[in-house]
């Protein structure tokens, strides 16, 4: 007899060509049948049915008799003496047993994990701890040849098949799931799997799934954990939120983080190459089993594309030293930030700031001076005669609006509205300054209040004052923020906030707005909600937000004159015009979210697009053609944001590799076209250096009723598994009693019986 299986897919290496359209075959397992019908009776059953049967042969032969031994009563009784027994045979529950066995011997699988974490080196071999470790995937060599599996010879056929991420994705990792699940459907006769790994699974589905289907089939998994549980002697160098682009002649802050898995405390010097100049190093401070955050100064002289490497020096109790070196792409271009500060009075907050932002080479400076109390406004060099037009503004990359509220020779309505739009739809940025004349007050009741990131005190509005100085405290945010950052160490950058000079007014601000940022509060005044906030964030649409509760970040100028105040309020600017200054033509600016994007992970696509006219595109067809590093060409069209989104089109888009993509941004109406290049990261989902996943190879074995061992107890195992019992066969049952046709046949020969004894004459 022959069995035919369907089976789909197969399990392929990392690495091997295969077709992405799903295929079927056949398999053909012979086996041998043994067939047998077999009653489920009991002692009660069986002595009724003899009884039964008895009486029901007595009567047909009194009957058979009274008839005079008619010959066709003869064959009516013994009809009706065959139906009961018929009856009786189905009270006593027949049945087929079918023994199905297979001729062929049983397969035992062994699967390998060749995946690129078990390149780990941390396999010690207990019998030799000071000897040097092994990876992963040398540890498993000894496992995979043929001469250990020999004591299973005879019984069983032992089959290697390796295993990874599972084509035609071609993403990297391991995927346990697909190769549990791909090797029971590729071998029916399966007698237990071997699996060789060190649990790290990222790609597929959780192996529990194709763990429960092998135990419906009774195919134990023997797990061989390989690799430790715990972390390396190690140091990592880890790249934190570094910037896609920098400035010409402008100081650039390279972000990075050590994180040290070592014992004790190290001096580590961290190198920054690429930089087409003199290699520039720093030395911090790590602590064992830590991490250290800082940053590494850079001041590029050309404009262009550069690939910094950041690295660190191998330590000498380190096992992995792939991990001490970074590449980050940049681009160095000049900076032409436009910056509009609107004041009513020419307090000393708005001279220095004005001051601050004139002398950086990188900004051109407007002013507007309402002076409410006076005829006209401000005049001079770079002073503007009314607040711009919705054009004018959306020109600005950043706003500093000071003491100025809705009224008479201050905004407007509408001037509020075009500020909104700047922020949400055009990616500007805005800093609120409040005075203590209290003007801004009147913007909650005005579309600026939405942008708002505190909410104020309407029952104060110029705010609280007092003789004894008052100092920012930084949150936890604060202290981690770029916007905050004065001095690159961290300590130091805090005794520099401890340290600078106070202030004696503040606004009333009662508490930051749900989504807003914190970074310093008053360091003794509350209110109702906690410390009043006094350096607050906030996103906004495609823009960001920046409240200043006091007026005397000037006084942070005593005794270091310029270097604190122009610092923050230059870090300030930057930030707030990061994102709209990523990639701009004449009439159309894109930019995008995250900052770095990551291949695999959504990023979002935002354009800002003008019309032949000058003001935002309400609708239209934007379109951006994506290149990839490989040459693959996709097409995302951006839709418009919504009516209250002036001029902003948006969409997403996953990008699939890491390296350069080329964006190609266009528009039907306007016949505007932009070309950017972006780099994406590249998912590594194979680390090196990570701790075995026991636990998940634990928790296969038990549900599939398996068990867990070691490398170092694989004979042990190979014995156990020659020991295993031999697979009772498959049982098979036609339950005879039940069949609809045996009840069917029995109502039809009752049928047949009655007929007779009609054309018998009798009643």
């Amino acid at each position: 007899m022959r069995i035919r299986l369907p089976w789909a897919g197969i399990l392929c290496p990392i690495g091997a060509n295969r077709k992405s359209t799903t295929f079927h075959q056949t398999l053909t397992l012979h086996v041998e049948t043994q067939t047998h019908m077999t009653f489920v009776w009991t002692l009660a059953t069986l002595i009724i049915s003899l009884i039964v049967l008895i009486v029901a042969g007595v009567c047909c032969f009194i009957s058979w008799r009274r008839s005079g031994y008619s010959r066709s009563m003869m064959w009516l009784e013994t009809f009706r003496f065959g139906l009961i027994t018929l009856v009786l045979i189905t009270l006593n529950q027949p049945e087929f047993t079918q023994e199905i066995k297979p001729k062929e011997q049983p397969t035992l699988i062994v699967l390998h994990d060749i995946s690129g974490s078990m390149q780990t080196q941390d396999v010690v071999n207990p019998q030799t701890p000071a000897e040097k470790p092994k990876t992963r995937a040398d540890a498993v060599g000894p496992v995979i040849q043929p001469e250990l599996w020999k004591p299973l010879e005879g019984r069983m056929k032992i089959v290697f098949e390796p295993f990874s991420s599972q084509p035609p994705t071609g993403e990297k990792g391991t995927d346990l799931s697909n190769a549990l699940q791909s090797t029971a459907d590729k071998y029916p006769n399966l007698r237990g799997v071997v699996l060789l790994s060190d649990g790290d699974w990222n790609v597929g589905q959780s192996p529990g799934t194709a763990a429960s289907a092998l135990r419906v089939k009774n195919v134990p998994v023997f797990a061989v954990g390989v690799g430790s549980e715990e972390r390396l002697p190690d140091m990592q160098l880890v790249a934190s939120d570094a910037p896609t682009f920098g400035v010409v002649n402008k100081s650039l802050r390279i972000p990075f983080r050590i994180i040290s898995w070592l014992p004790a405390d190290r001096d580590v010097t961290v190198s920054l190459t690429g930089t087409r100049g003199e290699k520039i190093e720093k030395t911090v401070r790590v602590s064992g089993m830590g991490q250290q955050q800082d940053t590494i100064d850079w001041k590029p002289e050309k404009t262009g594309e550069y690939s910094l490497t950041l690295e660190i020096p191998v330590d000498e109790t380190e096992t992995l030293p792939d991990n001490n070196k970074l590449t980050i792409p940049i681009t160095i271009r000049d900076e032409e930030l436009k910056v509009l500060v609107v004041e009513s009075y020419p307090r000393w907050e708005y001279r220095y700031l004005r001051n601050a932002l004139e002398r950086d080479p990188g900004v051109e400076v407007n002013c507007l001076l309402f002076h409410p109390d006076l005829e006209g406004v401000g005049g001079g060099r770079g002073y503007l005669d009314q607040f711009p037009t919705e054009n004018e503004l959306f020109e600005y990359d950043v706003v500093f609006l000071g003491d100025v509220g809705i009224g008479s020779k201050q905004l407007t309505p509408q001037d509020c509205m075009n500020l909104k739009q700047l922020v949400r739809s055009q990616a500007g940025g805005l800093v609120f300054l409040p005075g203590f004349r209290g003007y801004q007050n009147s913007l909650q009741t005005s579309e600026l209040d939405e942008l708002l990131p505190v909410v104020l005190d309407q029952g104060h509005p110029k705010g609280h004052g007092s003789s004894r100085p008052a100092r920012f405290s930084l949150t936890e945010a604060g202290r981690r923020s770029l916007l905050t950052r004065l001095e690159p160490d961290d300590n130091e950058n805090e005794r520099v906030w401890n340290a600078l000079p106070g202030f004696q007014w503040h606004a009333a601000a009662q508490r930051a707005k749900i989504g807003s940022q914190v970074l310093a509060t008053h360091d003794s005044d509350s209110t109702s909600f906690g410390r009043v906030p006094l350096i607050v964030t906030r996103t906004v649409g495609t823009g960001k937000v920046l409240f200043m509760g006091t007026d005397g970040a000037w006084r942070w100028r005593k005794g270091v004159e310029d270097l604190y105040h122009y610092r923050f309020w230059g870090q300030v600017v930057r930030w707030m015009a990061y994102q709209r200054n990523m990639s701009q033509g004449e009439a159309m600016r894109l930019f995008y979210s995250p900052d770095r994007p990551e291949a695999g992970n959504t990023l979002t696509l935002n354009a800002n697009v003008m019309s032949t006219a000058g003001d935002p595109l309400r609708t239209g067809t934007v379109v951006v053609q994506t290149v990839s590093p490989s040459g693959q060409t996709d097409s995302v069209r951006l839709a418009p944001a919504g009516e209250d989104s002036w001029g902003l089109f948006t969409g997403t888009f996953v990008p699939t590799e890491g390296g350069q993509y080329k964006l190609v941004t266009s528009c039907a109406e306007t016949g505007g076209r932009l070309e950017t290049i972006i780099a994406v990261l590249g998912q590594e989902k194979e680390l090196i250096g990570q701790p075995a996943r026991v636990d998940v190879l634990k928790e296969i074995a038990q549900v599939t009723r398996g068990e867990l061992t070691t490398v170092s107890e694989i004979q042990s195992l190979v014995t156990r598994i020659a020991a295993l019992p031999e697979p009772a066969p498959i049982i098979r049952r036609f339950r005879l009693w039940s069949h609809p046709v045996w009840g069917g046949l029995i109502v039809v020969l009752l049928g047949a019986f009655w007929t007779g004894r009609k054309l018998a004459g009798l009643a």
